[in-house]
């Protein structure tokens, strides 16, 4: 299912305004997130690797959507 979806494109384009930031955005940045740890678990020199301040402010924003 999300093979045909660029992830990257996704997220960039919401961070422009380009495109909403909808679930398909924070399905794309979950699953970044875990293409990272898996990256990082593998090469140990990435581990400091973190995603840019507007991406952890989508991260915030969809955790405090999940408790309201």
């Amino acid at each position: 299912m999300h093979k045909d979806i660029d992830h990257c494109k996704v997220v960039s384009q919401s961070l422009a305004g380009e495109r909403p930031t909808d679930e398909q955005t924070f399905t794309s940045i979950n699953l970044l997130a875990e293409r990272l740890q898996t990256v990082q678990k593998v090469h140990r020199r990435l581990v400091d690797v973190e995603f840019s301040p507007q991406v952890q402010a989508l991260i915030e924003q969809e955790s405090l959507l999940a408790i309201s």
